[in-house]
């Protein structure tokens, strides 16, 4: 599967933006779907993931309350909707996917199999 990451883009501290992770190639409704991202100087770092099938979602500490992850089977894309945007959430964000029916919550970046290549969230203070 190939996962195209999109949305991101310069806004001020406590605006919105939705970012979209577009699958392609094959469905990933059977997928587990994490967003993570890197801000300059810094490690990796988990965002959110939702289950195969959107019942379960689970996210960082730092962004509860303000993000929220979806999908929309039909459209093949997950979404993070990003609230209440802070000067520290500012970095790339990346989607990716890992077959999984199953419950667990994968928040790990070695958990993951397919990447999307990134999209930048830039919030100025």
């Amino acid at each position: 599967v190939q996962l195209q990451a999109s949305g991101g883009g310069l806004v001020q501290a406590g605006g919105s933006l939705r970012l979209s992770c577009a699958a392609s190639g094959r469905t990933f409704s059977n997928d587990a779907v994490g967003w993570f991202r890197q801000a300059p100087g810094k490690e990796h770092e988990f965002v959110a993931t939702i289950n195969w099938n959107g019942g379960k979602t689970y996210y960082t500490d730092s962004v509860k309350g303000r993000f929220t992850i979806s999908r929309d089977g039909a459209k093949n894309t997950v979404y993070l909707q990003m609230n209440s945007l802070e000067p520290e959430d500012t970095a790339v964000y990346y989607c990716a996917a890992r077959w999984s029916i199953f419950s667990g919550t994968y928040v790990s970046s070695t958990e993951y199999d397919y990447w999307g290549q990134g999209t930048l969230v830039t919030v100025s203070s």
